[in-house]
């Protein structure tokens, strides 16, 4: 199944890597390859690096990191879990264990032309696969530093496991998607007034 990306953060989007629609559980991180897919995807990568990658470890080395990124996608979903529900508690622990991964990134700001003028871009140079996880690490990071905790949200709808980042203006949202999610609580409330009637 394709990845989705409807947590408004990468950090949301990485713990979406594995969801259950209609109870059936979803991995879409299972290997190497589709880890690096999945951050090329999510623009935590880009092609040229991601095809370096590919060139420089092996299938069996890049397994290894996806199943790392599964393992630290575990950790960080109950993390942020409780950080949504208590944000001022202290997370000594946590944060040690994300500077650490923090600490393997090399990476590089570079200034580039674009279509709209001139951006700054940040650059990644590898030296181990790895940092992969110090790329997420980052997104986690910015997360909890930037964001209102108590807008991260799990959607409504009855089977969905998917989690966002409620950035409405009335930050009312309820749904990962109104158009599957919403549609579908729709069309059971329906159903449910009918049946009553």
């Amino acid at each position: 199944m394709e990845p989705v990306f409807l947590g408004g953060h990468p950090a949301i989007d990485f713990l979406n890597t594995t969801f259950s629609p209609q109870g059936i559980t979803t991995e879409v991180i299972g290997d190497g390859e589709s880890f690096l897919s999945w951050m090329v995807e999510a623009t935590l990568l880009d092609a040229p690096t991601a095809a370096s990658i590919r060139r420089r470890y092996s299938s069996a080395t890049l397994n290894a990191i996806a199943a790392d990124a599964r393992k630290l996608r575990a950790w960080v979903t109950s993390w942020i879990d409780r950080w949504s529900r208590r944000p001022l508690d202290t997370y000594d622990t946590e944060l040690r264990r994300l500077n650490a991964l923090l600490q393997r990134s090399h990476s590089y700001c570079e200034v580039v032309q674009a279509e709209d003028g001139v951006k700054i871009v940040q650059r990644e140079h590898m030296l181990d696969a790895e940092e992969l996880l110090a790329l997420i690490a980052a997104q986690i990071a910015l997360l909890i530093s930037h964001e209102d905790s108590q807008l991260v949200r799990r959607c409504a709808g009855a089977s969905c496991t998917l989690r966002f980042l409620d950035r409405t203006k009335a930050h009312r949202r309820v749904f990962c998607s109104a158009a599957a999610c919403g549609n579908r609580a729709k069309v059971a409330a329906f159903r449910n007034r009918q049946r009553s009637n």
